[in-house]
């Protein structure tokens, strides 16, 4: 393929060449999809997020830190908050802003809840280097935890042997596909942005992708699942459950049909971080959990890792407050090390978080109703809730631009591109199934929720205002680009590619 480029007198002109056309090259396209296309170029722009394995020879310079290293990518709360911080976010003015693209709930007091702990006395000892696996008084907590809240009347019961401890979630997953090995992955989508990273990173995992759809209330197909193990030669299913983004739950004998997985040969990962954000229905619901760990008959036999934490379920009620845990059969265990405390559920606070949540949930889905933005499943678990932007004119449909617009109004959400499990970063953006979502937390105070609902508000209004073709503009760089610096890179790929 050759490109002819008009004579000009010096790499500048070439620098404005290329500015006019793109100014005027997009007559035959919509407005709409400039816009859509500004907000994807930043995106793509970011370190990590080009298309890898197209031409090993078009390597972006900024990425190249270190010689050997590459970039993973970020995650979806990393690179928003980088482009909030673009638009002037800090953590020093974070309360003018609405973060609700945040993974994390509110560290306030509940209603109705007990008193969170404000101090922790920590003896000398505690100080020393613990052991890999986490120190064993607490790994035994975490087993009794386990045995009481689902085994009370199982004969199998987790020992300190069976839980390790990690200093966070990804900390948990890293451990754990540290161990896997050359062998098929299954994932959805859409799931949990950390796994785009892991399935990147260890390349002994071959990643099998399966899209879920609103259609199935983005539910697992547990026989597709089995035809999919014997037909494809699946061995390990990776999931959360409750899931995130979309905010629903794998239960009852759908969760059992799961586990059983686990003794037919194939190995299951279930991150259960948000086993404790469910909704019911009635009163009699509230106060209970999630859990896998109810339907495993062995826990030394049946293949199931557990990846839960106490960051989220425990929020505020916890001695340990950047901890992960893993249950999991005891070989499983001492890999992840290769590579004293009594703790239980306060019952009262988790039956208030439920409550408080619950009605957090009702109150951002009753307002976005009013808002016209009608939500395509409620979520009946975690914090977020799965928002579909298809109905809303262009460019306003597109997650990356909806993300982009708010943060005009100092309001953060995270695109569902993020959500879009593609290690590669092949696939393009517009084919991507997350393209035209939004997942918005309802994990901060009510306050904060308001303020970014009534931001919303105004991105709409703005919309009919001026109209969604003059949506789209004025964008801020982030610190790290320039456009002067990504069109010169725009023009050695084109000049790589002449000389092809």
């Amino acid at each position: 393929m050759h490109f002819h480029l008009p004579r000009v007198k010096s790499f500048t002109d070439i620098i404005e060449q290329v500015r006019d056309a793109i100014r005027h090259k997009h007559e035959k396209e919509s407005e709409a999809h400039q816009a859509s296309s500004v907000a994807e170029s930043i995106f793509r722009q970011a370190a990590g997020h080009q298309p890898k394995g197209v031409n090993p020879e078009m390597v972006n310079p900024d990425e190249e830190t270190v010689p050997g290293i590459e970039h993973p990518g970020s995650t979806g709360v990393i690179y928003c908050s980088d482009r909030a911080m673009a638009n002037g976010f800090s953590y020093a003015n974070s309360h003018e802003w609405a973060n609700l693209g945040q993974g994390a709930p509110e560290v306030g007091p509940i209603p109705d809840a007990p008193a969170r702990p404000n101090s922790i006395p920590i003896p000398v000892d505690s100080l020393e280097y613990a052991p890999t696996t986490g120190v064993k008084e607490l790994r035994e907590a975490v087993a009794n935890l386990y045995n009481d809240t689902y085994r009370k009347e199982k004969t199998s019961k987790y020992t300190y042997e069976n839980v390790c401890i990690v200093p966070g979630g990804r900390a948990g997953l890293t451990r754990v596909a540290a161990v896997i090995g050359d062998v098929y992955t299954s994932y959805q989508i859409p799931d949990y942005t950390a796994y785009d990273q892991v399935l990147s990173v260890f390349k002994r995992l071959v990643p099998v992708p399966t899209a879920l759809d609103v259609k199935s209330k983005y539910k697992l197909d547990i026989e597709q699942t089995k035809r999919d193990i014997r037909n494809q030669g699946l061995a390990v299913i990776l999931a959360s459950n409750p899931r995130n983004p979309t905010g629903q739950v794998i239960k009852g004998h759908d969760l059992k049909e799961l586990v059983a997985l686990g003794r037919e040969g194939t190995t299951v990962i279930l991150d259960e971080f948000y086993s404790w954000y469910i909704y019911p229905d009635h009163d009699s619901g509230f106060g209970k959990s999630i859990s896998s760990a109810k339907y495993i008959e062995d826990v030394n036999e049946d293949s199931v890792v557990i990846i839960d934490g106490l960051t989220k379920n425990a929020a505020g009620r916890d001695s340990s407050p950047g901890s992960c845990q893993s249950c999991s059969r005891k070989g499983a265990i001492q890999l992840g090390g290769h590579s004293g405390f009594a703790y239980a559920y306060d019952l009262n606070y988790q039956l208030a978080l439920q409550r408080h949540f619950k009605a957090k949930r009702d109150h951002v889905l009753h307002r976005l109703r009013d808002l016209g933005l009608e939500v395509d499943l409620a979520p009946t678990s975690t914090f977020y809730i799965w928002l579909n932007l298809e109905k809303l004119p262009e460019p306003l449909n597109n997650g990356l631009v909806f993300f982009e617009e708010l943060l005009k109004f100092k309001t953060i959400v995270i695109p569902g591109i993020f959500f879009d499990i593609n290690p590669a970063h092949r696939r393009n953006l517009f084919n991507s199934p997350c393209h035209h979502f939004v997942r918005i937390s309802f994990g901060p105070p009510i306050e904060d929720l308001d303020r970014g609902l009534d931001a919303i508000a105004m991105v709409l209004k703005q919309a009919k205002k001026v109209g969604p073709q003059n949506m789209g503009r004025g964008y801020v760089a982030s610190e790290s680009r320039d456009l002067d610096r990504s069109l010169t890179l725009i023009l050695l790929d084109i000049r790589k590619a002449s000389m092809a």
